[in-house]
């Protein structure tokens, strides 16, 4: 089974794809974490052709290091949102989390994976939130200001737009996190995959 998660920043994404595959028990694939890793080595000095990236759960190796910790902070968020709009960059990424996804069954999240990663996933799920709630959540995540963090998402929103194929596949279930917790939306897309299963 291939279950494409997508949505934009701070809707709820990662934390509902992981706990998606938890409960199927199938690969979890975060591919907003893979942009980051890009960026990373890109800003350290990296050329695209020198990266190499292993994937584990949440944990992300470029070139044998794990460079987890280095990927969630402002820096990386604006420059994953910069370098994720180079084509290059796109389609390295595209043709890795492709390859991830052949012949196994995965949980992946990100922007715009039902509509061009895995188009023919058998579940796709888009996930939204109103930009105070998406803030809101990544100031408490973060322990930062909510107010920058609502402009940066908005700034970041608008880039997005332009590099990836910001909107839901026509096949998706649509789900608003707004107002809900964690285990309410995760109920709402396992009823969504049993309604579909059955």
């Amino acid at each position: 089974m291939k279950i494409a998660v997508d949505g934009g920043a701070g809707v709820g994404k990662s934390t509902i794809a992981r706990l998606l595959a938890k409960k199927l028990d199938i690969l979890y694939v975060n591919t907003g974490a893979m942009y980051r890793a890009i960026a990373w080595a890109l800003h350290e000095g990296l050329s695209l052709d020198e990266i190499e990236m292993d994937l584990e759960g949440d944990q992300v190796w470029v070139n044998g290091q794990n460079v987890t910790k280095n990927l969630y902070n402002e820096l990386m968020d604006d420059l994953s949102s910069q370098y994720s709009s180079r084509p290059e960059v796109r389609q390295k990424l595209i043709t890795l989390q492709q390859t991830l996804a052949q012949n196994k069954s995965v949980v992946m999240e990100g922007r715009d994976i039902g509509t061009v990663v895995l188009p023919d996933a058998d579940v796709k799920f888009y996930l939204t939130a109103s930009v105070k709630e998406r803030a809101r959540r990544r100031a408490l995540q973060r322990n930062e200001d909510m107010e920058t963090i609502k402009q940066a998402i908005e700034e970041r929103d608008g880039r997005d737009k332009q590099g990836f194929d910001r909107h839901a596949a026509p096949d998706a279930i649509e789900l608003c996190t707004d107002g809900l917790d964690i285990d309410g939306v995760l109920k709402k897309a396992l009823n969504s995959i049993k309604t579909l299963d059955s």
